[in-house]
């Protein structure tokens, strides 16, 4: 991703399992904040959840995000990403949470499906600052 810094890079590579930390905005306008795991994907930040989850309504519904992906090392370290929701789709969702789990918990699929429909939501990073 080309908005990321050099020096910051690393922590979106697919063998770093750095969590990241979602803001949606709730239909009263308030914040709302989940780890999640991730992947990038040319220039778009991949994020997965299940169909009805409060982060799904609040993306479908409002766009705007905030993303901040914390270095597992440092923890005065991360990048934020500002960005805008630019797809959803169901399609190729369920095989996403699975490879999400080969990089996060070195599971050959998820453990927690439970019959829900997967939600791939693709995000375009419009600002990104950085510490440490």
């Amino acid at each position: 991703m080309k908005l990321i810094p050099q020096s910051h890079q690393d922590l979106i590579q697919d063998q770093t399992r750095a969590l990241a930390i979602l803001a949606t905005i709730m239909d009263d306008g308030g914040p709302q904040s989940t780890p999640v795991w991730f992947d990038t994907t040319g220039e778009l930040l991949r994020v997965n959840t299940a169909r009805g989850r409060v982060k799904d309504k609040n993306m479908s519904q409002r766009p705007h995000v905030a993303v901040v992906i914390l270095d597992p090392e440092s923890q005065h370290r991360y990048i934020q990403i500002r960005g805008l929701v630019v797809d959803s789709k169901e399609e190729g969702a369920r095989e996403h949470i699975d490879m999400l789990a080969r990089k996060y918990l070195g599971q050959s699929s998820y453990q927690n499906y439970q019959g829900e429909t997967r939600v791939l939501y693709l995000i375009e990073p419009v600002s990104v600052s950085v510490m440490g």
